[in-house]
């Protein structure tokens, strides 16, 4: 795992940027902070998404999360190494040669190719069998994104029920000057918390593991054309040419 600082350092423009043009307007720290306006606008987006959203799904996204920070370290440069290397032992010493590496293999999905490849599987079953995963796994991953880029479609929707909130209240209390404040207050603020969780959050999270999840697929993609040359017995040398071409 490695760090993905694109996303601290992009919060912390985000705040500054917000922050920084109120400062500049002439604006207080407080005149952002509101908690009515707050409840409103998380609690009913959390809300929606849960109303909407199967349960392993919305679980799926909330451990996906954390690759927004900590996203998958995928070596494909390495990895092309390894399977051009394990081409050479297939070559030399048979597909069994392949067994204890087979075993010793960190990563599942590499792991699970290789045993399919050593205990005999044909490349077009191997290819089926991986490739199936692959599908699955990011769709799986797709859905979670999703959870994320629902939320940041609810958020501005629920901003502006608060801000109709805030100016009933306002409403309701025209006989009474000191309190037509506070109303207006969450009125505005609702709204910009609903478009700011959106725009600077939710909707880049989504993105983000849609991203990191085309990513993985590539990455898995680019074993399976690996472990099937391998099957085929095709030389070292075109499989590492051919592998390559996903470092584009």
């Amino acid at each position: 795992m490695r760090v993905d600082f694109l996303s601290f350092i992009g919060i912390v423009v985000a705040f500054l940027a917000i922050l920084g043009g109120n400062w500049l307007e002439g604006g207080h720290m407080d005149s952002l902070v509101n908690g009515p306006a707050m409840v409103i606008v998380i609690g009913g987006t959390i809300g929606a998404i849960l109303l909407q959203t199967p349960v392993p799904v919305f679980w799926h996204a909330l451990r996906l999360s954390g690759r927004v920070f900590l996203p998958a370290r995928l070596d494909m440069p390495t990895t092309i190494e390894k399977l051009v290397q394990w081409s050479n032992i297939a070559r030399k010493e048979g597909l069994l040669g392949l067994e204890t590496i087979a075993d010793e293999e960190p990563d599942p999905f590499i792991r699970k190719g290789m045993q399919l490849l050593v205990d005999g599987s044909e490349p077009d079953a191997l290819r089926s069998i991986l490739e199936m995963e692959v599908d699955a796994s990011e769709q799986y991953d797709i859905q979670a994104s999703k959870v994320f880029e629902g939320m940041g479609g609810y958020s501005p929707t629920i901003g502006i029920i608060g801000a109709v909130m805030g100016l009933i209240h306002v409403m309701q209390n025209l006989a009474d000057p000191s309190k037509l404040g506070s109303g207006i207050a969450t009125a505005f603020v609702a709204t910009i918390y609903g478009v700011g969780l959106a725009n600077l959050f939710l909707l880049p999270i989504a993105a983000k593991l849609k991203t990191q999840s085309e990513h993985i697929s590539k990455f898995r993609e680019m074993v399976i054309e690996g472990v099937i040359g391998i099957a085929e017995g095709d030389n070292p040398r075109s499989i590492e040419t051919k592998l390559k071409g996903f470092l584009q």
